[in-house]
């Protein structure tokens, strides 16, 4: 099924009621049918995650999306994976930069404005919702934290983690996912010394790593709000380190004895972390990068991961992983173009090594080939 068909939310949601509460009672296009009974509620849905996406600029992959006249296409970058993507009933990225006017112009590191092109490219390779909560968040002000969420609202994605105004903070993102209400939360460990802007504490979701209360506050309003599922994407600590740092480890471990929150996604290390079952509920500590070109050499900044998680419903209601797979990646980047792609066997067996490192092999975690 096509994302954008599935991509309704709680914003689409709530119009529909209000768009039923217009109908005259003795409408008979009203009346509710008795042909059929309802449907059951879904028993199982499937969601997949994947890691940074930074577009770095004057390399292969700003000069092979360029369109002439100053445009962009990204659309070839996601091609190779859209369809692990689509096959989802949840897909969930994280925009770790903002994105620039269009036109320009842009900037990469060590302060990011983006083509805001990659947005629409995320949205065609299938992707529902994304975590914006990051270190390079306020890299462009508040003009563009405030620019990439207008972006994602305009290409149909759901977003946490960043906010434009105080109510939007702290109202609830949960989102329809093949019939199940899913609800996403998001956090940064830092904001690059950047302070927040004046009078607009609530910006950025920012978590004093290990203190993850704001995100556990905001998990608890996401299942007030009816959510059935909720995840956490926590962008900290340690870049270029296959190891979680005891703070994050005590992050997730806190966010996981939640009953709010059922999974933990990780980013921000640019290189892949270990999985990890905890108490029967997972933690993904870094899913490296999805789409970059760090210039740092010696450190496997293009290995990737998708994670793949299925959701079932237990007999008392609630839904637990039954099945939790690792989809290793790879970021090619060649002399004129750059893709994500599935990874080439020793890049393989290479993730694989660095998923296993807390047991989750064992724990019931299949590494599959895209």
């Amino acid at each position: 099924m096509s994302s954008n068909l599935r991509r309704t939310g709680t914003a689409v949601a709530l119009a529909l009621v209000l768009a039923g509460c217009g109908t005259a009672p003795d409408d008979p296009a009203a009346a509710p049918s008795t042909a059929s009974a309802a449907e059951p509620p879904p028993e199982s849905v499937t969601l997949v995650a994947t890691g940074d996406v930074l577009v770095h600029q004057d390399g292969a992959l700003e000069a092979g999306a360029a369109t002439g006249g100053g445009g962009y296409d990204f659309s070839a970058v996601f091609a190779p994976v859209a369809p692990l993507l689509r096959d989802a009933d949840l897909a969930i990225c994280h925009l770790e930069t903002p994105v620039a006017p269009a036109g320009g112009p842009h900037r990469g590191y060590p302060s990011f404005a983006v083509q805001p092109e990659v947005v629409d490219a995320l949205a065609e390779a299938g992707y529902d919702l994304c975590s914006t909560a990051s270190n390079h968040s306020l890299d462009d002000g508040a003009g563009g934290l405030a620019r990439t969420l207008d972006a994602l609202d305009a290409a149909g994605i759901a977003h946490t983690g960043t906010y434009r105004t105080e109510a939007e903070s702290t109202t609830p993102v949960v989102v329809d996912a093949g019939g199940v209400r899913v609800g996403h939360v998001a956090a940064t460990w830092s904001l690059n010394g950047v302070p927040l802007p004046a009078g607009r504490p609530w910006a950025v979701d920012v978590a004093d790593v290990p203190d993850v209360d704001g995100m556990l506050a905001a998990a608890a309003r996401a299942r007030a709000a009816g959510a059935e599922i909720v995840v956490a994407s926590l962008h900290c600590c340690t870049e270029y380190d296959h190891d979680p740092t005891t703070a994050q480890e005590e992050a997730a471990r806190a966010l996981l004895a939640s009953p709010d929150v059922d999974l933990v996604l990780g980013h921000h290390a640019h290189v892949v972390q270990p999985f990890e079952r905890i108490d029967g509920e997972w933690v993904a500590y870094g899913l490296g990068n999805h789409l970059a070109e760090h210039s740092t050499r010696g450190y496997p900044t293009e290995d990737s991961v998708a994670a793949r998680f299925t959701f079932t419903r237990g007999d008392d209601g609630r839904f637990t992983v039954t099945r939790a797979e690792a989809v290793p990646l790879r970021i090619d980047r060649r002399p004129d173009a750059v893709q994500v792609v599935p990874a080439d066997p020793a890049t393989y067996e290479r993730v694989a090594a660095v998923l296993d490192r807390r047991g989750a092999v064992a724990d019931g975690l299949g590494v599959v080939p895209g």
